[in-house]
């Protein structure tokens, strides 16, 4: 990759707009203001590509053994990290994963060549389709970042499938966030490799804390770190008692509707009001009313397993979770089996009601994994069923096959902007924009590659 030529080329993309200035950017056309957005973008990833690829440089020349010599501590820094945070101007979290990133991109590439000797061989590397991503263009660095901190080093002899995981991962980059991808990863990683995934769960777990101290103002403060049990459980009491303010379905019964309403008013802010209800989760105890602290929904963490899986993942957020955890919820909670076709689609229940039932709300959490709006990261829980045959006019059926999960603000965008969604048979999901080419839904799981998933490590 030529970086200059590359650089030169998303310059001339942003130049291409006559004139830009805090004015001039304000009175852009809406198609003006995407174009500058994606051009812009496409430079910063080049940019970043290039940064991160120099600091993996720095970071080799600038190594422990070198002492003083080196290059990151013959300019006063204790490492390349702390270098490339005061030259970049970001966050010592940046700085890292733009040193990690370099180091890994270098990997791959030829050593430089002593005199009168023949060229170097490029390693292969078990990361080689990511470093290509990278290099093409076609990820950025934070994409590949977090592909690579997911999947982590593979186990003896498994670098061949911890190859093959990541071309398929790449193929989830356009459709999936940041977090998203790193979640993917570390299910795709557990997957693999489910002794390790036990091990690292423990590992999570031992280094749970809960610190109190007070500081210079007297003001009591606390500090929790959570293992994922812990945290998913704590996301899940917060969420259970927020989940009015923070966009969650409203097609609720008029009791919980009043008290969603008062909580909507209520003047505390979310941090108030988050800080209260764990105060009243204390207070409680073990002989809590769920009703009185939560009002119609108690808390709880659902997790997700496909049968034979050696390992699950929550079904908001879609946290791993190894078998012991999963045994352990088991014997906590017991079980709910959902049946699903060859394709990971659940049976049809039928026509039976207007509104999707709790058992075909966990079906399409199943296959769904969240909203299916393109770029939607909302969880399960915070989504409503949609019916794409419409109720009334269509004779909609309510089964999971004909329903998919939405947000509640792309559930009220698509039918105020009049898109639609379609789908043939047991195919992919449709969404017809007004004014555009059809979009593939693409389930926000997990576990969707389980479908199609790379062999096991040894």
């Amino acid at each position: 990759m030529d970086f200059l030529t590359e650089l030169r080329g998303r310059v001339d993309a942003v130049t291409s707009f006559a004139r830009l200035d805090a004015e001039a950017a304000s009175a852009l056309r809406d198609d003006d203001v995407v174009g500058v957005l994606q051009a812009a973008a496409e430079l910063v990833r080049a940019g970043q590509t290039l940064q991160a690829l120099v600091a993996g440089v720095a970071a080799a020349r600038s190594r422990r053994e070198d002492g003083h010599d080196g290059l990151a501590q013959s300019r006063g820094h204790r490492n390349t990290v702390e270098m490339v945070q005061e030259l970049s101007g970001g966050s010592k979290a940046d700085a890292a994963r733009q040193v990690r990133l370099g180091q890994v991109l270098l990997e791959g590439l030829p050593g430089p060549a002593a005199p009168d000797a023949e060229a170097e061989v490029p390693v292969a590397t078990w990361h080689e389709p990511l470093d290509r991503a990278l290099l093409d263009g076609t990820i950025t660095a934070p994409q590949s970042d977090a592909i690579l901190r997911g999947l982590g080093v593979p186990p003896e002899d498994g670098a061949e499938v911890w190859r093959v995981a990541c071309e398929q991962l790449l193929r989830e980059v356009p459709h999936r966030t940041v977090e998203e991808l790193r979640l993917a990863a570390q299910c795709v990683r557990d997957e693999l490799d489910p002794e390790g995934a036990e091990e690292r769960f423990l590992a999570r777990f031992e280094r749970r804390a809960f610190r109190m101290w007070t500081d210079a103002d007297g003001v009591p403060r606390a500090s929790l770190v959570c293992d994922d049990e812990g945290g998913a459980f704590l996301r899940a009491v917060i969420d259970a008692a927020m989940r009015p303010r923070r966009g969650g379905p409203r097609f609720v019964d008029s009791a919980e509707r009043e008290r969603a309403a008062a909580l909507v008013d209520d003047p505390r802010s979310n941090d108030q009001l988050a800080y209260d209800v764990m105060m009243d989760v204390l207070r409680a105890g073990a002989v809590a009313d769920a009703e009185k602290v939560f009002g119609t929904r108690q808390p709880g963490v659902r997790v997700v397993v496909m049968k034979d899986a050696p390992v699950g993942h929550t079904e908001d957020g879609g946290h791993p979770l190894p078998a012991p955890a999963i045994e352990q919820a088991i014997c906590t909670t017991g079980v709910r089996e959902v049946t699903v076709d060859s394709c990971g689609n659940p049976l049809d229940v039928g026509r039976e009601q207007r509104q999707f039932t709790p058992k075909q709300r966990i079906a399409l959490a199943v296959r769904d994994g969240g909203c299916m709006w393109p770029g939607c990261a909302t969880v399960a829980s915070y989504c409503e069923a949609h019916h794409i045959d419409e109720w009334g006019a269509h004779g909609g059926r309510t089964d999971v096959g004909r329903g998919v999960l939405l947000c509640r603000f792309h559930h009220m965008n698509l039918h105020h902007r009049r898109h639609r969604i379609t789908r043939t048979g047991a195919g992919a999901f449709m969404l017809h924009p007004p004014d555009g080419p059809p979009v593939e839904l693409r389930s926000n799981s997990p576990r969707r590659r389980m479908w199609n998933p790379p062999p096991r490590a040894a």
